[in-house]
């Protein structure tokens, strides 16, 4: 017998390996995602495929919602209100800002639905190996009804109270995140500029003092000078609406962030030069390029 039947809209790469993890997990889940090939790949985990957000609405009490843009989850909520369903829970596991996310609670609870702001810690690569952090925020019960659902795809999950501080706390982390990544990508074009070989300037850094999460994340793809297929845990295309809603916000509560505008041009350089489509980690890239390093 399933755990449970759990809902997942979005089965991108954050929403597609919290189904299959969730699925593995003994939970029965029912997925949708506007791209075929998503939903073939969630099939093939044991995801029960359907063929719209209202049909998983109408199969699950509790809903897992990983979505690009808010454009994307606005679209969501219509069709959950439209479908004029029993109460329901919605989890809200993306980065928007937090007017986006009020707008689609107050949509929902009018409804007589709860949504839930629950950000996610971590990569796509992180999300295929359960490293996530839930920052949950919003009703508390829902919250602890959820949580055996937020154990089977994550390593942990915390209730931080009130609706909105779960994006309040993923900006702080991905504020970090930003800058961590320019600052590992700088510090192995130092190294290469200076004629180590990149494989032992990962190695060596991961031993000491100056290593972080995101080093060991991203440096291996500046090693191997690829950002692409497997390696994808973030795409600066995607990357550009977090670094858009952290800097609207910190401005909004007068907060300073110096070393975060600072990464702001290396992040633009890259979409601009060609790395869209490609892991956050390319700024290393950018900064090869800037440094005249040819490989």
């Amino acid at each position: 017998m399933p755990k449970g039947t759990v809902g997942i809209i979005g089965l991108g790469i954050m929403g597609g390996a919290i189904a299959k993890n969730l699925s593995g997990a003994g939970w029965h889940v029912v997925g949708f995602d506007i791209t075929k090939d998503r939903c073939e790949e969630a099939k093939a985990a044991g995801v029960e495929s359907v063929g719209d957000a209202a049909m998983v609405a109408e199969k699950c009490t509790n809903i897992l919602v990983s979505l690009p843009t808010p454009e994307a989850l606005m679209a969501t909520v219509a069709a959950i209100v439209e479908a004029r369903l029993p109460r329901r829970v919605v989890a809200e596991l993306s980065t928007f800002s937090l007017a986006d996310k009020t707008a689609a609670e107050a949509a929902l609870r009018a409804a007589g639905h709860v949504m839930l702001d629950c950000p996610l810690s971590g990569t796509g690569a992180q999300a295929r190996t359960k490293d996530l952090v839930v920052y949950a925020s919003g009703d508390a019960q829902a919250i602890n009804a959820l949580m055996p659902v937020f154990a089977d795809f994550a390593r942990q999950a915390h209730d931080l109270g009130s609706f909105g501080n779960g994006m309040k706390m993923k900006f702080v982390a991905n504020l970090l995140v930003a800058i961590h990544n320019v600052a590992s990508a700088e510090a192995m074009v130092l190294g290469m500029k200076a004629g180590l070989d990149p494989a032992q300037i990962f190695k060596l850094i991961q031993a000491g003092a100056g290593n972080s999460r995101v080093f060991e994340l991203r440096a291996p793809m500046m090693v191997q000078d690829n950002y692409a297929g497997e390696n994808l845990t973030m795409r600066i295309s995607t990357w550009q609406k977090d670094m858009k809603v952290i800097g609207e916000y910190a401005a909004s509560v007068g907060c300073p962030t110096p070393l975060f505008s600072a990464t702001e041009p290396i992040y633009r350089a890259a979409l601009s030069t060609g790395h869209a489509d490609e892991d956050t980690g390319a700024v290393c890239a950018v900064l090869e390029a800037m440094a005249g390093i040819k490989r």
